[in-house]
């Protein structure tokens, strides 16, 4: 597909969104301003859907530098036992902290993101991959938040442990204060 296209209605170009986007996945609301104390332990804050395609693996492989032929050639995974092609583990865990990004906003940072690798996620080349994402409050405490995520694909977790330590309130900068007298 061409990232660029002409328009029926003017001739204009546009760009196509969706061409050079590494996943899909619907664009999240803007978050409103998260007030902590409006937080429970247990609160689902995030729940999206994010599907990868034999094209996200080649860009991510371009963008990281892994050029491991078992996220992009059937026979090579298949030979070393793998079904077949396998989205890259640190593009699992990418799309899946994007959820508690998202979330947050400018309301907090994440200080700490902290997964298990536990199950690869095959990328069919017609159907590709869905993988989804639910964030909850596991933790709340005077320092911020654990948000735990839980990652699957095809019915199974594939990524254990995961959890993200966020903070709120506006990112502390060091040495912000000597560059506004500047």
């Amino acid at each position: 597909m061409n990232p660029i296209r002409s328009t029926e209605t003017d001739g204009a170009l546009e760009s196509d969104p969706n061409v050079g986007a590494l996943v899909s996945a619907p664009e999240p609301q803007a978050p409103a301003l998260i007030d902590q104390d409006d937080l429970t332990v247990g609160d689902v804050v995030a729940t999206r859907e994010f599907h990868l395609t034999r094209d996200s693996l080649v860009r991510y492989a371009g963008a990281s530098g892994d050029f491991n032929p078992i996220h992009y050639r059937d026979d090579i995974a298949q030979s070393v036992g793998l079904p077949g092609v396998l989205a890259h583990g640190m593009l699992t865990m990418g799309i899946a902290v994007q959820s508690v990004v998202d979330w947050l906003g400018t309301s907090g940072q994440v200080l700490d993101y902290q997964v298990r690798f536990t199950r690869p996620v095959p990328v069919d080349p017609e159907t590709g991959a869905t993988i989804g994402v639910t964030a909850k409050i596991g933790v709340l405490d005077a320092a911020g938040a654990r948000v735990d995520l839980t990652v699957t694909f095809d019915g199974s977790t594939v990524l254990g442990k995961a959890q993200v330590r966020v903070v709120f309130g506006a990112p502390s900068i060091a040495g912000a204060s000597e560059l506004s007298d500047v």
